[in-house]
């Protein structure tokens, strides 16, 4: 069920009061539409109908999509050790719940990120892997890995038999594209399959280039 709240924001810009509609979940199954909002960037996001002040409010949302047995579990945070510890007690409480008892064959995802949790929907509703993708992105970055901890890549789009990733350099403020056959976004998937890389979560993960780092030195889930 997707779940929403009204909340009166005082703008930090202009001190402009608005109401906002926040949602706390959104299911695929019974909002389509609001899942369309969300990848167009309009889900949780503030905008002062007075001075145009645009922000994400800190609004942890769950995103569930029953058809592709996927859940993410989404909490705006920039600070990593917060972030950690965030994970950390989802994790925890998720066990001692017995949630995770009835996600079997889930792909479980948190992520604390809005454009990873936009990019994470897109993905799968391209019928991929993240952690495929994200293995893939490494690559593309050490292909300049002079530049590499200057740029962030993420998941385009796949069109015409080619996944489409975008870097932005932010060093250089711009952004390039660059393109993979999806013959080897299928050779690598089928390689991290053989090598032990479940299809599916045992828990609630973080796939994000850490994790695919770990993949690459021989760590499998």
């Amino acid at each position: 069920m997707s779940l929403n709240l009204k909340q009166n924001v005082r703008c930090p810009q202009c001190g402009q009061m608005s109401e906002v509609t926040v949602w706390n979940s959104i299911t695929v199954k019974d909002s389509e539409d609001l899942k369309q909002d969300l990848l167009r960037g309009k889900i949780n996001m503030f905008n002062c109908p007075s001075c145009s002040y645009r922000a994400l409010m800190p609004t942890p949302m769950l995103y569930h999509d029953e058809e592709k047995r996927l859940m993410i579990s989404f909490t705006p945070c920039s600070d990593p050790v917060l972030k950690q510890q965030l994970f950390d007690n989802m994790r925890k409480a998720s066990k001692e719940s017995g949630e995770l008892e009835k996600m079997e064959g889930y792909n479980l995802r948190f992520v604390a990120d809005y454009n990873e949790l936009l990019e994470k929907i897109l993905i799968f509703d391209n019928n991929m892997s993240d952690k495929t993708i994200e293995v893939i992105k490494l690559m593309i970055l050490s292909q300049d890995i002079e530049k590499a901890e200057q740029r962030v890549c993420r998941f385009g789009k796949y069109e015409n038999g080619y996944v489409e990733f975008m870097v932005y350099d932010k060093k250089e403020n711009q952004t390039y594209t660059s393109t993979v056959p999806k013959e080897t976004y299928d050779t690598i998937d089928i390689q991290l399959r053989e090598s032990g890389v479940k299809p599916y979560s045992f828990d609630w993960e973080e796939v994000n280039p850490s994790y695919a780092t770990k993949l690459l030195n021989g760590f499998n889930n």
